[in-house]
């Protein structure tokens, strides 16, 4: 049985690559190809839309857990080294961006509560 650590681990290292993805799909040095196919990759894995649904047991997350990493290690091939490398080392430096998007998730919250009150205490 999969233990849930390692599943963790396994989605954290997902969230990873495709952010290295990202940097590189953007990144001046890295081929049209490769590009293309990272800028896919990307879409389908924030897209509602799955090749499987996941509403269908099993083979609905079957997608997400083979075709993804599949389409993931694909892009990483066509990447030349240097550029992986450079990506890399900026993901490294993800745990700022991720207190910045904290911080914007806050302030935003604020103002849909807020927003809710103003609402609320007009029509009561």
């Amino acid at each position: 049985m999969v233990k849930l650590e390692s599943l963790k681990e396994r989605t954290e290292q997902l969230k990873r690559n495709l952010y290295i993805l990202y940097l590189a799909y953007k990144h001046p040095k890295t081929p049209i190809y490769a590009k293309i196919w990272a800028g896919l990759v990307i879409a389908y894995a924030l897209s509602p839309i799955d090749l499987i649904p996941d509403f269908i047991p099993v083979l609905g997350y079957l997608d997400d857990l083979v075709v993804l990493p599949i389409g993931i290690l694909i892009a990483i091939k066509l990447i030349p080294k240097e550029v992986l490398k450079e990506c890399k080392e900026k993901e490294a430096n993800l745990e700022d961006a991720k207190q910045k998007g904290v911080i914007a998730a806050m302030f935003i919250g604020i103002i849909w509560v807020l927003i809710l009150y103003v609402i609320i205490k007009k029509f009561l």
